[in-house]
This record gives structure tokens, sequence and C-alpha cells, in this order.
């Protein structure tokens, strides 16, 4: 498959040939096997790419790493590069030639010790099938400029992150989120410099659309220093593949680590926040944090933790300005069970909350559960001051298969579009059934609840013109044609059961 196939549908019949490959192998192991082959690739053909360069400008010294180090590009000794393993794709050896490469390349590349995955060798993989993995992934130019103007590995990454996730059903949910949903939070919230903290940051999807962002708009992606954290060991590796493949620079911690148990960036203060936290943890450890500094609004329940996840995020915002974007289960919006309305209220009369979006069902490959996005900032424009604005998005988006949803572009830019304008002083008016400003007092008469739908109201239906009179009629007489042709076919299956002996 040579790199000028990379048109549409590219990633698909990439992904179709790889699974094929796949076997009896378990989606969540098979994951890491694919990646990491993509991941060995790409740095690779990077550095080949670079080395090739400096040849042709007369430095033919690969062994000059700051040539390498200032593009932000992995070293990889001979061993380890791809043109030397693809020579092994049909020899029983190939596992242990690429757990000696990975070994390799950490070694020589600090940023990427304890990362990378080193066990293609061992007996339960299919070698004859590794091997045809590999010469898949060696004919396309997944780490080249030519590739990149393409955004071919961006795409062929994420692509393949969003199918494991729709494999692995609710596990998929740890490390993947829903690209539309990274896309309306990037859109609404607009990471265009400074930092940009993540604390729940799974495989790095926020990142990366955040650099894409800065990339369309004309902008620096230097411009913004990237902050993640993840609990999960092997999603956080994930994570800092994903980074590296892009070549972005970021602080994930020195290692993977529980946010609320473990901050790995205590002293930070962000410009942006954008996460997706595990909805409704249980057991997140809450008793043993009832002092926490980071509780301003209240002590979170211990039984869950969507309120410690909301003040963490809170606590971790730049209080000039700073805005955070977070996905979070509706059950939040309304919830007054152990503190959690206390906390919504202390919040919501905190004027933090500036913008609440619910968002239609079947989005994630995880869990069917309705969802919402809160828009939290510390200093509102004087337009926001002392108001919310509400979004009932339920009713938007399109079916992508039997089980997923998917928001377009245009949803996407209609709910970013109403934040931005409304929150600018700009074109903005309540739209009925869509978006409604509700000022805090108009809250507090609501009980303190956030469900969009509360604020809205019920989308206005276009009269069509015909008097009520005569539509009660006709529909009255089509529904008395439709019980007598009910009927009538109620009698003709009876006749026929009959005939066949099982009537009555």
């Amino acid at each position: 498959m040579a790199a000028g196939t990379t048109g549409i549908g590219f990633e698909e019949k990439l992904w179709l040939a790889a699974d094929k490959l796949r076997s009896n192998m378990d989606a969540a192991e098979y994951k890491h096997v694919v990646l990491g082959l993509i991941f060995l690739k790409y740095v690779s053909d990077s550095f080949e790419e670079k080395y090739q360069q400096l040849v042709a400008e007369g430095y033919g010294d690969e062994e000059d790493r700051d040539e390498y180090v200032a593009d932000n590009i992995f070293y990889v000794p001979k061993e380890a590069r791809w043109s030397e393993i693809q020579k092994y794709a049909t020899s029983t050896e190939i596992g242990k030639v690429i757990d000696n490469a990975l070994e390799v390349i950490e070694k020589e590349n600090d940023s990427l010790k304890g990362v990378l995955t080193k066990n293609y060798s061992r007996p339960e993989l299919d070698k004859t099938r590794l091997g045809e993995l590999v010469t898949l992934f060696t004919n396309i130019e997944v780490g080249s400029t030519a590739a990149q103007e393409k955004d071919v590995l961006g795409r062929v990454y994420e692509y393949f992150l969003s199918k494991f996730a729709s494999a692995e059903g609710k596990l998929g949910g740890e490390f993947y989120t829903p690209s539309c949903i990274v896309r309306t939070l990037v859109s609404m919230l607009e990471p265009f410099e400074g930092q940009i903290f993540d604390p729940a940051c799974g495989s790095g999807g926020m990142f990366c659309q955040s650099a894409r962002f800065v990339k369309e708009h004309q902008g620096n992606v230097r411009d913004i220093s990237i902050f993640g954290q993840e609990s999960n060991p092997t999603t956080w590796k994930l994570a800092k593949m994903n980074l590296a493949i892009r070549q972005l620079e970021a602080n994930l911690g020195k290692h993977n680590a529980d946010s609320f148990h473990d901050d790995q960036h205590k002293t930070l203060k962000a410009n942006y926040i954008l996460a997706n936290p595990p909805f409704n943890i249980s057991d997140w450890g809450g008793e043993r944090l009832q002092e926490d500094v980071r509780w301003r609004y209240g002590i979170p329940p211990a039984g869950n933790a969507n309120f410690a996840w909301l003040q963490h995020m809170l606590h971790h915002l730049n209080p000039v300005g700073g805005v955070a974007g977070t996905v979070l289960a509706n059950g939040s919006l309304s919830s007054n069970t152990s503190n959690e309305g206390v906390i919504r209220q202390n919040m919501i009369n905190g004027d933090v909350i500036e913008c609440i979006v619910s968002l239609p069902g079947q989005l994630f490959y995880s869990t069917g559960i309705p969802v919402s996005l809160w828009i939290m900032r510390k200093g509102k424009t004087d337009t926001a001051k002392g108001k919310i604005l509400f979004i009932d998005a339920r009713k938007m988006g399109h079916m992508i298969d039997r089980k997923v949803r998917e928001l377009s572009e245009e949803d996407i830019q209609k709910i970013a579009d109403t934040y931005q304008n409304w929150r600018q002083g700009k074109e903005y008016e309540d739209v009925q059934g869509f978006c409604k400003v509700a000022t805090i007092a108009e809250v507090s008469e609501q009980d303190y609840i956030l469900t969009p739908g509360r604020y809205v109201g019920i989308e206005e239906v276009e009269d069509d013109g015909e008097p009520f009179e005569e539509k009660m009629t006709r529909l009255t007489t089509e529904l008395y044609e439709l019980f007598e042709e009910s009927h009538s076919l109620e009698s003709e299956i009876r006749r026929k059961l009959a005939a066949i002996g099982y009537g009555e």
C-alpha cells in the first residue's frame, strides 16, 4: 500500500488489513502491538529523513545528536531502524528484533524510558502475523514530510485508537474520547496560546486537537505548553507515544499517577483545561482527602468523584481568565445527594460556571449514559458575569452505525459560535428549545439545577396553516382507517393459522 494511496478511506483500508491479522488476539492486547509498531516506523522514518537532509547539506555525521534533538526527532541507532527490522519480516526472530530495537531507542532517548512496550518476542504472539504487520506498515510513509503534509500518521493513529475503543467497548473509554466531543470543547475554548492541562488525559486526544486548532488558525504550536496526568500506566504510555508522534513536547508527570492522591502538577495554574474524566467513580479515596485545599466549594462525597474533578480543575485554573471545559455525567446537573447540591450551589453563586451544554446520547463507545459539557471560567467578561448560558444539543448529531452517534462539523460550529457570540457580546439571541441565558437569580429559583431543558424550553413547531378542527378530523379519520386495516389483517392471520391446525 503506497503512500500515494492515502485518499479517502485510507485509514479504513489499513485498519481492515491490520485487524485481519489480529486473529483471536484480544483487542486490548493487540492495540499495543499495532500502535507500538506505528510508533517505531514513525521514529525511524523521521530520523532517516533528517539524516538524508543533513547528508544533502554536507553533514554526514549521523552521530551529531544535537541536529536531531533541535527538530524534536528521536535518535535511532542503525540496528533499530525500520530498514533493518523489515529484513526479518519473514523470520521467526522478528519479535526479538523489534524488542531489541525498542530497547535501544529507549536507551538513546531519555524521554522514552519506561514508555515503550517490549514484549513482541513472547511465545503467544504469532510471529507470522507479526511479520505480515511489519510488511503492511513498511509500505506506507508515516514519518516523511510528504506524509505529514497529509497528516497521514495523525489520521492513522487517531483512527486506530477510535477503532480499538469501539472493539474494547467499555474499556475503550479509559483511553479514548470521541473526536467530535474533543473538537467541540476545543472549538469552544479556543486554546490558542498558554498552558493547556488535562488531569485525566487518556491517550492525549485533547492535546492533539488543541495543537491542530493552533495550526489551523496560523498560530505557532510552540506558544502552547502541554501538561497532563493519567493514572493508568498503559494509557500513560499511549499518550507519551501519541504526543511524540506529533512532535509535541509535553509534561505528563514523572510517571502515571492518580490526580487526587499524587498530583504531578501541584503549582500549575493553567490557562486552559480540557478533560473527560471517568464518570461517577465511587472508589476514588475521598475519605482520605477531607481537609484538602482543593475543596473550596465543599467536600466532595466519598462515593462519587464528579465534584472532586470539577474542583480539582478549578484549583488548577489561572485566576485571570482561566477556562475549563469538561465532560461529565448528567446526574451532576441535578443531584442533591451527599453534599453535591451544596457544592453546585456554591459554584453557581461563586460565578465560576459559564456554560452548560446537553449532548445527545450514544456519542461514546463505552457508555450510553447522557452527558453534558461544563464550561467554567475565572474572570468572566462583563457580558457573562452573573449569568450562565444553557445549550440543549440533544437533537444534534447523526448515527454513524447502529450504536454510535456523531456530531457534524456544522453541529460543532453552531454550539461553539453560540457560546463565543454570547460571551463576546456579539450577535446572540435566545432560541427557544436550543439556547437561553439565565441569571444566577433565575437558576436559584430552579433550586440550582443546571439541566438545560429547564431553561431553553420546548422548540417551537412551525404552524402548517391547517386549522385545528380540520387537522383533528383528518387525523382521527386516518387513525380509524388504520384500526380497520389492523382488524382485517388480524382476521386474515387467524384464518390462515386455523387452516393449518393452529387456530383457536
